[in-house]
């Protein structure tokens, strides 16, 4: 006499169903990261103000941008970060065709080597000259994980972004592999960015209360 099974078993998820549940996830969150782009802006159109400038190293617009943003007014010093150790104040100047405000308000970073390096440059130069507001120049494909970076290291400065255009990477003017490879490959940093920042908020309170544990047990 066969007997029933109380509990059917239950049937295992196949491979292919999970990779392309993974699959559409990642395609679904690159579509909201897309969507999510700044728009581009023009520096010699703006209203934008705030106590300093900040423009992160990577293409010569995001320079020229900011130049002119602090030639115009937008903010009362400038900050180049993750400038090469080997770049001169004089070369960079001519380069980007500085203006008089150039020798007196322009600071460069040199110790930053990514956008992480970026905003803890940023947020020590902000807090040492009491800047509470700062105006972010950088790739609109950037802009994102900028902000999030910034935001973490700084959540007491207000943070204005202020997109430019780099390498085409503007969905606006059209798809190609080249914007597809950037615009992919910038997401990827941005969820992994995204992924670290939601971890260290969530663990750090309990960080904070062990290490008060061990401080009163001393």
């Amino acid at each position: 006499m066969t007997m029933d099974r109380p509990f059917k078993q239950k049937k295992s998820v196949s491979l292919p169903r999970t990779l392309l549940i993974l699959l559409l996830l990642y395609l679904a969150g690159f579509g909201a990261y897309v969507f999510s782009l700044p728009k581009v802006k023009a520096a010699q159109a703006t209203d934008t103000k705030a106590d300093a400038i900040v423009a992160l190293t990577g293409g010569d617009a995001r320079l020229e941008t900011a130049v002119a943003l602090l030639e115009n007014g937008v903010g009362k010093k400038l900050l180049i970060t993750g400038v090469h150790p080997q770049t001169k104040k004089e070369e960079l100047k001519a380069m980007l065709h500085g203006g008089d405000r150039f020798d007196c308000c322009v600071d460069l970073g040199f110790t930053a080597t990514d956008t992480r390096g970026n905003a803890r440059e940023a947020a020590l130069w902000a807090h040492q000259n009491g800047y509470r507001s700062l105006v972010i120049v950088t790739a609109a494909y950037h802009m994102p994980r900028s902000l999030l970076e910034f935001g973490n290291e700084m959540p007491d400065v207000r943070i204005t972004p202020y997109p430019v255009e780099i390498d085409a990477a503007d969905p606006a003017n059209g798809w190609d592999l080249k914007t597809l490879r950037i615009l992919n490959g910038e997401y990827v940093k941005y969820a992994a960015s995204l992924a670290r920042v939601t971890i260290e908020h969530a663990t750090e309170p309990h960080a904070k209360a062990e290490t008060q544990t061990k401080s009163a047990r001393r």
